[in-house]
Protein backbone atom coordinates (compact mmCIF):
# COMPACT_ATOMS: atom_id res chain seq x y z
CA UNK A 1 0.00 0.00 0.00
CA UNK A 2 2.86 2.03 0.95
CA UNK A 3 4.81 1.56 -2.30
CA UNK A 4 1.47 1.94 -4.51
CA UNK A 5 0.25 5.82 -2.55
CA UNK A 6 4.45 6.98 -3.93
CA UNK A 7 3.71 5.86 -7.06
CA UNK A 8 0.32 7.75 -7.41
CA UNK A 9 1.84 10.90 -6.28
CA UNK A 10 4.75 10.58 -8.89
CA UNK A 11 2.38 9.73 -11.17
CA UNK A 12 0.07 12.83 -10.37
CA UNK A 13 3.59 15.47 -10.01
CA UNK A 14 4.46 14.14 -13.78
CA UNK A 15 1.01 15.02 -15.23
CA UNK A 16 1.26 18.46 -13.27
CA UNK A 17 -1.62 17.72 -10.83
CA UNK A 18 -0.94 18.55 -7.09
CA UNK A 19 -3.23 15.79 -4.94
CA UNK A 20 -5.00 16.81 -1.87
CA UNK A 21 -4.79 13.70 0.55
CA UNK A 22 -6.58 13.14 3.82
CA UNK A 23 -3.93 13.70 6.80
CA UNK A 24 -5.81 10.40 8.26
CA UNK A 25 -4.23 8.63 4.97
CA UNK A 26 -0.81 8.78 6.58
CA UNK A 27 -0.95 9.25 9.50
CA UNK A 28 -2.36 7.42 13.03
CA UNK A 29 -3.64 8.77 16.31
CA UNK A 30 -1.38 7.49 18.31
CA UNK A 31 -0.86 7.74 22.20
CA UNK A 32 1.26 6.65 25.05
CA UNK A 33 0.94 5.52 28.55
CA UNK A 34 3.41 4.00 31.10
CA UNK A 35 2.91 1.38 32.63
CA UNK A 36 4.40 -0.82 35.89
CA UNK A 37 6.60 -3.24 34.52
CA UNK A 38 6.74 -7.12 36.04
CA UNK A 39 9.27 -10.08 36.25
CA UNK A 40 6.73 -12.72 37.03
CA UNK A 41 4.73 -11.77 40.41
CA UNK A 42 7.32 -9.16 41.71
CA UNK A 43 7.38 -5.66 40.57
CA UNK A 44 10.40 -4.38 39.47
CA UNK A 45 9.70 -0.86 40.39
CA UNK A 46 10.58 0.24 37.00
CA UNK A 47 7.64 1.58 34.59
CA UNK A 48 7.56 1.26 31.01
CA UNK A 49 6.12 3.10 28.29
CA UNK A 50 3.69 1.75 25.92
CA UNK A 51 1.79 2.90 22.74
CA UNK A 52 -1.32 2.19 21.37
CA UNK A 53 -2.53 3.29 17.30
CA UNK A 54 -5.74 4.09 16.11
CA UNK A 55 -7.73 4.25 19.25
CA UNK A 56 -6.68 0.04 19.89
CA UNK A 57 -5.89 0.58 23.70
CA UNK A 58 -5.46 -3.52 24.05
CA UNK A 59 -2.47 -3.73 21.60
CA UNK A 60 0.57 -1.96 22.58
CA UNK A 61 3.85 -1.33 20.31
CA UNK A 62 6.86 -0.07 21.82
CA UNK A 63 9.46 2.48 19.97
CA UNK A 64 12.69 1.07 19.22
CA UNK A 65 14.81 3.31 21.09
CA UNK A 66 12.80 2.17 24.57
CA UNK A 67 13.34 -1.53 23.96
CA UNK A 68 16.63 -1.90 22.87
CA UNK A 69 17.73 0.44 25.96
CA UNK A 70 16.31 -2.38 27.74
CA UNK A 71 17.37 -5.53 25.15
CA UNK A 72 20.76 -5.05 26.60
CA UNK A 73 20.10 -5.94 30.11
CA UNK A 74 17.97 -8.85 29.16
CA UNK A 75 20.68 -10.22 27.32
CA UNK A 76 23.85 -9.10 29.34
CA UNK A 77 25.65 -10.75 32.41
CA UNK A 78 27.73 -8.83 35.32
CA UNK A 79 30.76 -10.16 33.65
CA UNK A 80 29.92 -9.70 29.93
CA UNK A 81 27.89 -6.78 28.93
CA UNK A 82 25.47 -5.93 26.37
CA UNK A 83 24.40 -2.93 25.03
CA UNK A 84 22.75 -1.76 21.43
CA UNK A 85 23.18 0.83 19.26
CA UNK A 86 20.40 2.46 17.19
CA UNK A 87 21.23 4.04 13.68
CA UNK A 88 17.84 5.59 11.80
CA UNK A 89 18.25 6.91 8.17
CA UNK A 90 14.91 7.97 7.25
CA UNK A 91 12.51 4.62 7.75
CA UNK A 92 15.10 2.60 7.58
CA UNK A 93 16.92 1.52 11.42
CA UNK A 94 20.09 -0.77 12.07
CA UNK A 95 20.18 -1.96 15.28
CA UNK A 96 24.14 -3.32 16.20
CA UNK A 97 24.80 -5.44 19.49
CA UNK A 98 28.08 -4.69 21.14
CA UNK A 99 29.49 -5.97 24.27
CA UNK A 100 32.27 -5.89 27.02
CA UNK A 101 34.18 -8.87 25.38
CA UNK A 102 35.93 -7.17 22.52
CA UNK A 103 36.13 -10.79 21.01
CA UNK A 104 33.16 -12.02 21.40
CA UNK A 105 31.44 -13.72 18.17
CA UNK A 106 28.23 -11.59 18.90
CA UNK A 107 30.14 -8.29 18.38
CA UNK A 108 28.52 -5.96 15.85
CA UNK A 109 25.45 -8.39 14.43
CA UNK A 110 22.95 -6.01 13.28
CA UNK A 111 19.34 -6.53 12.72
CA UNK A 112 17.87 -4.06 10.24
CA UNK A 113 14.07 -2.38 10.50
CA UNK A 114 12.60 -0.85 6.81
CA UNK A 115 9.62 1.00 8.78
CA UNK A 116 8.50 1.88 4.59
CA UNK A 117 8.53 -1.70 3.50
CA UNK A 118 7.70 -3.34 6.75
CA UNK A 119 10.33 -5.88 7.21
CA UNK A 120 12.71 -6.93 9.56
CA UNK A 121 16.23 -8.30 8.25
CA UNK A 122 19.06 -9.98 10.47
CA UNK A 123 21.85 -11.00 8.67
CA UNK A 124 22.48 -13.64 11.01
CA UNK A 125 19.53 -14.02 13.86
CA UNK A 126 21.79 -16.13 16.31
CA UNK A 127 24.63 -13.81 16.42
CA UNK A 128 22.20 -10.94 16.93
CA UNK A 129 20.40 -12.67 19.86
CA UNK A 130 23.47 -14.62 21.17
CA UNK A 131 22.48 -15.85 24.41
CA UNK A 132 23.92 -15.25 27.63
CA UNK A 133 26.86 -17.88 28.54
CA UNK A 134 26.75 -19.32 25.01
CA UNK A 135 29.82 -20.47 23.47
CA UNK A 136 28.58 -21.40 20.09
CA UNK A 137 25.72 -19.97 18.00
CA UNK A 138 23.00 -23.03 19.26
CA UNK A 139 24.60 -23.51 22.90
CA UNK A 140 21.71 -25.15 24.74
CA UNK A 141 23.20 -24.96 28.18
CA UNK A 142 22.34 -21.51 29.78
CA UNK A 143 24.43 -22.24 33.43
CA UNK A 144 26.92 -19.79 34.16
CA UNK A 145 30.06 -21.60 33.92
CA UNK A 146 32.09 -19.55 36.17
CA UNK A 147 31.74 -18.09 39.66
CA UNK A 148 31.68 -14.25 40.96
CA UNK A 149 35.48 -14.81 41.43
CA UNK A 150 36.17 -16.35 38.08
CA UNK A 151 36.69 -20.03 39.18
CA UNK A 152 34.79 -22.73 37.02
CA UNK A 153 31.53 -23.69 38.57
CA UNK A 154 29.84 -27.69 38.19
CA UNK A 155 30.16 -27.16 33.93
CA UNK A 156 32.62 -26.57 31.63
CA UNK A 157 31.86 -25.79 27.78
CA UNK A 158 34.64 -26.16 25.23
CA UNK A 159 34.29 -24.63 21.93
CA UNK A 160 36.65 -26.64 19.77
CA UNK A 161 35.34 -25.25 16.81
CA UNK A 162 35.10 -28.83 15.47
CA UNK A 163 31.75 -28.24 13.48
CA UNK A 164 30.26 -24.27 13.07
CA UNK A 165 27.59 -23.42 10.69
CA UNK A 166 26.37 -20.21 10.44
CA UNK A 167 22.47 -19.62 9.62
CA UNK A 168 21.32 -18.50 6.88
CA UNK A 169 19.91 -14.53 6.58
CA UNK A 170 16.61 -14.36 8.43
CA UNK A 171 14.16 -11.69 6.62
CA UNK A 172 10.94 -11.44 8.32
CA UNK A 173 7.89 -9.82 5.43
CA UNK A 174 5.56 -8.37 8.25
CA UNK A 175 3.83 -7.42 4.57
CA UNK A 176 3.16 -10.43 3.71
CA UNK A 177 1.42 -10.73 7.33
CA UNK A 178 -0.05 -7.45 7.17
CA UNK A 179 1.40 -6.20 9.83
CA UNK A 180 2.51 -2.75 9.77
CA UNK A 181 5.77 -0.87 11.52
CA UNK A 182 4.41 2.66 12.25
CA UNK A 183 7.27 5.71 11.44
CA UNK A 184 5.58 8.86 12.52
CA UNK A 185 6.09 12.12 14.79
CA UNK A 186 9.84 10.39 15.73
CA UNK A 187 8.80 7.51 16.92
CA UNK A 188 9.63 3.48 15.22
CA UNK A 189 6.68 1.56 16.58
CA UNK A 190 6.83 -1.89 16.68
CA UNK A 191 4.04 -4.27 18.08
CA UNK A 192 5.19 -5.39 21.74
CA UNK A 193 4.01 -9.15 20.70
CA UNK A 194 6.32 -9.01 17.65
CA UNK A 195 9.16 -8.02 19.53
CA UNK A 196 8.58 -10.65 22.15
CA UNK A 197 8.17 -13.65 19.98
CA UNK A 198 11.27 -12.84 18.41
CA UNK A 199 13.59 -11.20 20.47
CA UNK A 200 13.03 -12.16 24.00
CA UNK A 201 13.36 -16.17 23.27
CA UNK A 202 17.13 -16.12 23.69
CA UNK A 203 16.80 -14.70 26.99
CA UNK A 204 15.53 -17.59 28.91
CA UNK A 205 13.22 -14.57 30.79
CA UNK A 206 10.01 -15.66 28.82
CA UNK A 207 7.71 -13.46 26.45
CA UNK A 208 5.23 -9.94 27.58
CA UNK A 209 1.88 -9.71 28.43
CA UNK A 210 -0.05 -6.83 28.58
CA UNK A 211 -3.29 -6.82 30.28
CA UNK A 212 -4.02 -3.45 30.25
CA UNK A 213 -2.87 -2.77 33.35
CA UNK A 214 0.65 -3.49 34.19
CA UNK A 215 3.42 -5.04 31.80
CA UNK A 216 4.72 -8.97 32.53
CA UNK A 217 8.01 -10.73 31.91
CA UNK A 218 6.88 -14.16 32.45
CA UNK A 219 7.68 -18.20 31.15
CA UNK A 220 4.19 -19.04 32.12
CA UNK A 221 1.87 -16.17 33.26
CA UNK A 222 -0.33 -18.66 34.38
CA UNK A 223 2.58 -18.96 37.23
CA UNK A 224 1.81 -14.44 37.87
CA UNK A 225 -2.21 -15.79 39.18
CA UNK A 226 -3.93 -12.94 40.49
CA UNK A 227 -1.73 -10.20 38.88
CA UNK A 228 -2.33 -11.20 35.28
CA UNK A 229 -6.35 -12.21 35.93
CA UNK A 230 -7.08 -9.07 37.73
CA UNK A 231 -7.89 -7.26 34.78
CA UNK A 232 -11.24 -7.17 33.52
CA UNK A 233 -12.17 -9.93 30.66
CA UNK A 234 -14.22 -8.74 27.31
CA UNK A 235 -13.56 -9.11 23.87
CA UNK A 236 -10.71 -8.14 21.50
CA UNK A 237 -10.60 -5.00 19.69
CA UNK A 238 -10.61 -5.50 15.71
CA UNK A 239 -6.85 -4.52 15.02
CA UNK A 240 -5.89 -6.76 18.04
CA UNK A 241 -8.42 -9.88 16.21
CA UNK A 242 -6.75 -9.07 12.93
CA UNK A 243 -2.89 -8.56 13.98
CA UNK A 244 -3.33 -11.47 16.41
CA UNK A 245 -4.22 -13.92 13.60
CA UNK A 246 -1.59 -12.90 11.78
CA UNK A 247 1.20 -12.88 14.31
CA UNK A 248 0.54 -16.21 15.39
CA UNK A 249 0.91 -17.45 12.24
CA UNK A 250 4.12 -15.22 11.68
CA UNK A 251 5.93 -16.88 14.61
CA UNK A 252 4.47 -19.94 14.30
CA UNK A 253 5.57 -20.67 10.94
CA UNK A 254 9.37 -19.46 11.98
CA UNK A 255 9.94 -20.87 15.83
CA UNK A 256 7.68 -24.23 15.50
CA UNK A 257 10.40 -26.51 15.20
CA UNK A 258 8.29 -29.72 13.70
CA UNK A 259 6.73 -28.33 11.05
CA UNK A 260 8.54 -30.41 8.23
CA UNK A 261 7.24 -33.91 10.23
CA UNK A 262 3.71 -32.42 10.57
CA UNK A 263 3.71 -31.91 6.80
CA UNK A 264 2.65 -28.05 7.61
CA UNK A 265 3.50 -25.35 4.55
CA UNK A 266 2.50 -22.49 6.38
CA UNK A 267 0.08 -22.16 9.68
CA UNK A 268 -2.68 -20.11 8.13
CA UNK A 269 -2.95 -23.06 5.70
CA UNK A 270 -3.67 -25.17 8.58
CA UNK A 271 -5.79 -22.68 10.16
CA UNK A 272 -7.67 -22.91 6.73
CA UNK A 273 -7.96 -26.71 6.40
CA UNK A 274 -9.06 -27.28 10.13
CA UNK A 275 -11.54 -25.16 9.91
CA UNK A 276 -9.63 -23.48 13.50
CA UNK A 277 -9.60 -19.99 10.86
CA UNK A 278 -12.84 -18.62 11.66
CA UNK A 279 -12.74 -19.43 15.40
CA UNK A 280 -8.60 -17.66 15.63
CA UNK A 281 -9.96 -14.83 14.47
CA UNK A 282 -13.76 -13.79 16.58
CA UNK A 283 -13.89 -11.05 18.72
CA UNK A 284 -14.56 -13.44 21.42
CA UNK A 285 -11.53 -14.57 23.60
CA UNK A 286 -13.07 -17.62 25.04
CA UNK A 287 -14.04 -18.68 21.30
CA UNK A 288 -9.73 -17.70 20.19
CA UNK A 289 -8.42 -19.56 23.53
CA UNK A 290 -10.25 -22.58 22.72
CA UNK A 291 -9.20 -23.01 19.13
CA UNK A 292 -5.52 -22.20 20.42
CA UNK A 293 -6.15 -25.50 22.94
CA UNK A 294 -7.39 -27.16 20.14
CA UNK A 295 -4.07 -26.96 18.26
CA UNK A 296 -1.82 -27.75 20.85
CA UNK A 297 -3.87 -31.09 21.59
CA UNK A 298 -5.29 -32.11 18.18
CA UNK A 299 -3.16 -30.86 15.40
CA UNK A 300 0.23 -30.47 16.80
CA UNK A 301 0.32 -33.27 19.75
CA UNK A 302 3.79 -33.44 19.99
CA UNK A 303 4.58 -33.83 23.59
CA UNK A 304 6.30 -31.05 23.82
CA UNK A 305 3.93 -28.34 22.93
CA UNK A 306 1.98 -27.65 26.04
CA UNK A 307 -0.93 -25.36 27.42
CA UNK A 308 -0.35 -23.18 30.16
CA UNK A 309 -3.01 -20.56 29.97
CA UNK A 310 -6.02 -18.73 28.89
CA UNK A 311 -5.75 -14.85 27.96
CA UNK A 312 -6.64 -12.40 30.93
CA UNK A 313 -9.46 -11.32 28.67
CA UNK A 314 -10.79 -14.67 28.77
CA UNK A 315 -10.66 -15.47 32.45
CA UNK A 316 -8.67 -18.52 34.35
CA UNK A 317 -11.62 -21.04 33.20
CA UNK A 318 -11.92 -24.29 32.65
CA UNK A 319 -11.90 -26.71 29.14
CA UNK A 320 -11.87 -29.77 28.38
CA UNK A 321 -9.51 -31.41 25.71
CA UNK A 322 -7.31 -34.48 24.82
CA UNK A 323 -3.83 -34.50 23.72
CA UNK A 324 -3.04 -37.84 22.71
CA UNK A 325 0.24 -38.15 22.71
CA UNK A 326 1.10 -36.83 26.10
CA UNK A 327 -1.70 -39.22 27.21
CA UNK A 328 -0.01 -42.37 25.71
CA UNK A 329 3.21 -41.07 27.29
CA UNK A 330 1.64 -40.60 31.18
CA UNK A 331 -0.02 -44.12 30.66
CA UNK A 332 3.15 -45.72 29.61
CA UNK A 333 4.69 -43.95 32.86
CA UNK A 334 1.81 -44.67 34.97
CA UNK A 335 2.23 -48.61 34.18
CA UNK A 336 5.96 -48.31 34.81
CA UNK A 337 5.23 -46.37 38.27
CA UNK A 338 2.79 -49.10 39.42
CA UNK A 339 5.30 -51.77 38.97
CA UNK A 340 7.48 -49.86 40.70
CA UNK A 341 5.57 -49.20 43.44
CA UNK A 342 5.23 -53.02 44.17
CA UNK A 343 8.63 -53.69 44.25
CA UNK A 344 9.31 -50.36 46.41
CA UNK A 345 6.15 -50.12 48.27
CA UNK A 346 8.48 -47.78 50.36
CA UNK A 347 9.66 -45.14 47.45
CA UNK A 348 12.19 -46.21 45.13
CA UNK A 349 15.64 -44.49 46.45
CA UNK A 350 17.56 -42.21 44.33
CA UNK A 351 20.82 -44.73 44.62
CA UNK A 352 20.93 -47.72 45.79
CA UNK A 353 23.74 -50.34 45.45
CA UNK A 354 22.74 -54.23 44.61
CA UNK A 355 26.26 -56.11 45.32
CA UNK A 356 28.52 -55.33 42.19
CA UNK A 357 25.92 -52.70 40.68
CA UNK A 358 24.90 -49.27 41.50
CA UNK A 359 21.05 -47.94 40.53
CA UNK A 360 20.61 -43.94 40.13
CA UNK A 361 17.17 -43.79 39.32
CA UNK A 362 15.14 -40.28 39.02
CA UNK A 363 11.93 -39.30 36.90
CA UNK A 364 12.81 -35.48 35.99
CA UNK A 365 15.67 -33.47 35.14
CA UNK A 366 15.52 -30.54 37.73
CA UNK A 367 17.53 -29.09 39.90
CA UNK A 368 16.58 -26.89 43.19
CA UNK A 369 15.16 -23.09 41.87
CA UNK A 370 17.37 -20.15 43.46
CA UNK A 371 20.62 -22.54 43.38
CA UNK A 372 23.48 -21.17 41.47
CA UNK A 373 26.08 -23.90 40.15
CA UNK A 374 28.64 -22.49 42.71
CA UNK A 375 26.27 -23.43 45.36
CA UNK A 376 26.64 -27.06 44.59
CA UNK A 377 30.39 -26.49 46.12
CA UNK A 378 28.77 -25.74 49.77
CA UNK A 379 28.78 -29.31 51.54
CA UNK A 380 25.76 -27.89 53.57
CA UNK A 381 23.70 -26.56 50.92
CA UNK A 382 23.93 -29.34 48.90
CA UNK A 383 23.54 -31.70 52.44
CA UNK A 384 19.67 -30.13 52.16
CA UNK A 385 19.03 -31.00 49.22
CA UNK A 386 16.87 -34.44 48.40
CA UNK A 387 17.15 -36.74 45.41
CA UNK A 388 14.99 -34.87 43.33
CA UNK A 389 17.67 -32.69 42.71
CA UNK A 390 19.85 -34.09 39.67
CA UNK A 391 22.76 -32.21 40.24
CA UNK A 392 23.05 -33.33 43.90
CA UNK A 393 21.82 -36.77 42.91
CA UNK A 394 24.60 -37.47 40.61
CA UNK A 395 27.26 -35.80 43.07
CA UNK A 396 26.00 -38.44 45.63
CA UNK A 397 25.92 -41.06 43.41
CA UNK A 398 29.26 -40.19 42.20
CA UNK A 399 30.97 -40.40 45.94
CA UNK A 400 29.75 -43.60 46.75
CA UNK A 401 30.77 -45.12 43.68
CA UNK A 402 34.49 -43.65 43.88
CA UNK A 403 34.59 -44.48 47.62
CA UNK A 404 37.43 -46.61 48.82
CA UNK A 405 36.77 -50.49 48.43
CA UNK A 406 34.16 -49.61 46.23
CA UNK A 407 32.67 -53.40 44.99
CA UNK A 408 30.63 -51.24 41.89
CA UNK A 409 31.39 -52.37 38.35
CA UNK A 410 28.38 -51.79 37.23
CA UNK A 411 26.57 -48.27 37.26
CA UNK A 412 22.86 -48.38 36.17
CA UNK A 413 20.97 -44.90 34.89
CA UNK A 414 17.32 -45.96 35.64
CA UNK A 415 15.45 -43.23 33.31
CA UNK A 416 12.56 -45.92 32.81
CA UNK A 417 9.86 -43.34 34.41
CA UNK A 418 11.53 -40.17 33.35
CA UNK A 419 9.78 -37.49 31.13
CA UNK A 420 12.64 -34.96 30.80
CA UNK A 421 13.69 -31.59 32.06
CA UNK A 422 15.99 -29.47 32.28
CA UNK A 423 19.22 -29.32 29.17
CA UNK A 424 21.18 -28.56 31.74
CA UNK A 425 21.22 -31.29 34.13
CA UNK A 426 20.76 -33.38 31.21
CA UNK A 427 24.27 -32.38 30.09
CA UNK A 428 26.03 -32.55 33.46
CA UNK A 429 24.22 -36.69 33.26
CA UNK A 430 26.47 -37.34 29.92
CA UNK A 431 29.34 -35.51 30.68
CA UNK A 432 28.98 -37.73 34.15
CA UNK A 433 28.42 -41.14 32.08
CA UNK A 434 30.82 -40.55 29.23
CA UNK A 435 33.41 -38.11 30.17
CA UNK A 436 31.66 -35.43 27.92
CA UNK A 437 28.90 -34.47 26.45
CA UNK A 438 29.33 -33.85 22.59
CA UNK A 439 26.13 -32.28 21.47
CA UNK A 440 24.86 -31.07 18.52
CA UNK A 441 22.68 -28.82 17.58
CA UNK A 442 20.47 -27.53 14.46
CA UNK A 443 18.42 -24.29 14.09
CA UNK A 444 15.66 -25.33 11.88
CA UNK A 445 14.51 -22.02 11.28
CA UNK A 446 18.29 -20.03 10.17
CA UNK A 447 19.86 -23.11 9.03
CA UNK A 448 22.75 -22.94 11.72
CA UNK A 449 24.55 -26.27 13.22
CA UNK A 450 27.11 -26.61 15.92
CA UNK A 451 28.73 -29.32 18.00
CA UNK A 452 29.41 -27.84 21.28
CA UNK A 453 31.55 -30.02 24.45
CA UNK A 454 30.54 -30.12 27.94
CA UNK A 455 32.32 -31.41 30.92
CA UNK A 456 31.29 -32.14 34.45
CA UNK A 457 32.77 -31.08 37.49
CA UNK A 458 30.98 -33.81 39.53
CA UNK A 459 33.83 -34.26 42.53
CA UNK A 460 33.94 -30.42 43.00
CA UNK A 461 37.52 -29.69 42.57
CA UNK A 462 37.10 -27.12 40.16
CA UNK A 463 38.80 -29.28 37.45
CA UNK A 464 37.30 -31.18 34.88
CA UNK A 465 39.00 -34.43 34.63
CA UNK A 466 38.91 -38.59 34.24
CA UNK A 467 37.92 -38.04 37.97
CA UNK A 468 34.77 -36.57 37.00
CA UNK A 469 33.12 -39.46 35.26
CA UNK A 470 32.42 -43.76 35.55
CA UNK A 471 33.31 -43.99 32.18
CA UNK A 472 35.94 -46.53 33.31
CA UNK A 473 32.38 -48.63 34.72
CA UNK A 474 30.18 -50.71 33.28
CA UNK A 475 27.32 -48.53 31.97
CA UNK A 476 24.25 -49.72 31.49
CA UNK A 477 21.06 -47.44 30.74
CA UNK A 478 17.09 -48.38 31.52
CA UNK A 479 14.54 -46.61 29.00
CA UNK A 480 10.81 -47.38 28.55
CA UNK A 481 8.17 -45.66 26.18
CA UNK A 482 7.57 -42.90 28.66
CA UNK A 483 11.36 -41.84 28.18
CA UNK A 484 10.89 -38.67 26.72
CA UNK A 485 12.65 -35.40 26.12
CA UNK A 486 15.82 -35.03 27.92
CA UNK A 487 15.13 -38.64 28.95
CA UNK A 488 15.45 -39.83 25.60
CA UNK A 489 17.87 -37.62 23.92
CA UNK A 490 20.38 -38.68 27.03
CA UNK A 491 19.96 -42.48 25.81
CA UNK A 492 20.53 -41.26 22.18
CA UNK A 493 23.48 -39.96 23.36
CA UNK A 494 24.73 -42.94 25.05
CA UNK A 495 23.12 -45.17 21.63
CA UNK A 496 25.73 -43.01 19.56
CA UNK A 497 28.42 -43.20 21.72
CA UNK A 498 28.67 -46.99 21.59
CA UNK A 499 29.80 -47.16 25.17
CA UNK A 500 26.77 -47.96 27.20
CA UNK A 501 24.47 -50.64 27.06
CA UNK A 502 20.63 -49.39 26.64
CA UNK A 503 18.18 -52.36 28.48
CA UNK A 504 14.28 -52.16 28.03
CA UNK A 505 11.98 -50.92 25.48
CA UNK A 506 12.75 -47.92 22.50
CA UNK A 507 12.15 -44.34 24.38
CA UNK A 508 9.52 -41.77 23.64
CA UNK A 509 10.99 -39.11 21.23
CA UNK A 510 11.06 -35.56 21.45
CA UNK A 511 14.06 -34.39 19.80
CA UNK A 512 13.10 -30.17 20.04
CA UNK A 513 13.88 -27.88 23.26
CA UNK A 514 10.87 -25.80 24.53
CA UNK A 515 10.10 -22.35 23.49
CA UNK A 516 7.88 -20.67 26.11
CA UNK A 517 4.98 -18.56 23.78
CA UNK A 518 2.19 -16.58 23.55
CA UNK A 519 -0.34 -14.60 21.64
CA UNK A 520 -0.89 -10.97 21.23
CA UNK A 521 -3.98 -11.33 23.29
CA UNK A 522 -2.34 -13.00 26.18
CA UNK A 523 -2.83 -16.84 26.03
CA UNK A 524 0.55 -18.51 27.31
CA UNK A 525 1.67 -22.50 25.93
CA UNK A 526 4.70 -24.11 24.62
CA UNK A 527 5.75 -25.58 21.65
CA UNK A 528 8.74 -27.38 20.20
CA UNK A 529 11.05 -24.80 19.33
CA UNK A 530 13.71 -24.67 16.13
CA UNK A 531 16.79 -26.13 18.46
CA UNK A 532 16.65 -29.40 17.59
CA UNK A 533 19.11 -32.03 19.38
CA UNK A 534 20.51 -34.30 17.31
CA UNK A 535 23.18 -36.75 16.82
CA UNK A 536 26.57 -36.74 14.70
CA UNK A 537 27.33 -39.46 12.83
CA UNK A 538 29.30 -40.03 9.97
CA UNK A 539 29.48 -35.80 9.70
CA UNK A 540 25.47 -35.66 9.39
CA UNK A 541 23.15 -34.54 12.15
CA UNK A 542 20.10 -37.01 12.95
CA UNK A 543 16.77 -36.61 14.75
CA UNK A 544 16.71 -37.85 17.40
CA UNK A 545 12.87 -37.96 17.80
CA UNK A 546 12.39 -41.16 16.80
CA UNK A 547 13.72 -42.56 20.24
CA UNK A 548 16.67 -45.21 21.33
CA UNK A 549 16.28 -48.57 20.59
CA UNK A 550 17.88 -50.98 23.12
CA UNK A 551 19.90 -53.08 22.81
CA UNK A 552 17.80 -55.95 25.00
CA UNK A 553 14.31 -55.66 25.71
CA UNK A 554 12.78 -56.17 28.99
CA UNK A 555 8.97 -57.28 28.18
CA UNK A 556 7.05 -56.29 31.09
CA UNK A 557 7.50 -53.03 33.30
CA UNK A 558 8.08 -55.11 36.49
CA UNK A 559 11.49 -56.85 35.03
CA UNK A 560 12.63 -53.25 35.69
CA UNK A 561 12.66 -53.42 39.10
CA UNK A 562 13.33 -56.57 39.84
CA UNK A 563 17.01 -55.50 40.57
CA UNK A 564 18.19 -58.37 42.01
CA UNK A 565 17.36 -60.53 38.64
CA UNK A 566 18.20 -57.74 36.67
CA UNK A 567 22.00 -57.41 38.58
CA UNK A 568 22.31 -60.91 37.62
CA UNK A 569 21.52 -60.63 34.04
CA UNK A 570 23.57 -57.52 33.51
CA UNK A 571 27.08 -59.33 35.19
CA UNK A 572 25.99 -61.97 32.27
CA UNK A 573 26.97 -59.85 29.72
CA UNK A 574 30.02 -58.56 30.78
Amino acid sequence: MKKLIALFLCLCLMAGIMPVMAESAASHEITGNEFSFYFDSDDTGMKVKLWFVDGANDLPYMDAKDFFGLYGDFCGTQRKQVSFSMKAEGPVVTVTRSTTDPEAKDNGATMVIDFDADTIDFPDYNLFCYRKYAVSLVDMVTLDTMNDAGEPALVEKVNTGAFMRYGKELVLNLKDYSIDLIQQDGLYLIPLQTLSDFLMPNTDLGGFYFNGQCLILSMDVSQCGDLYYSAPAGERSKALTEYGYNELCLMLDNFYGLKDAHQIENFAQLFHDTGMEDALKDRNTKVADAAVYRLISDFISDGHTKWHAFSYLAGPYEITARDATREKIFEHRERQKEARAKAFPEGIPGYQEIGNTAYITFDNFYDTAGMSPDDYYDAEKRAALTDSDIFALIIKAHEQINRKNSPIENVVLDLSANTGGKDNVAVFVISWFLGEAAVSTLDTMTGAMCTTVYRADVNLDRKFDEKDTVADKNLICLISPCSFSNGNFVPCMFKESGKVTLLGRTSAGGSCSVLNASTAWGTSFQISCPLRVSFLKNGSFYDLDRGAEPDAVLASPAKYYDRQALTEYINSLY
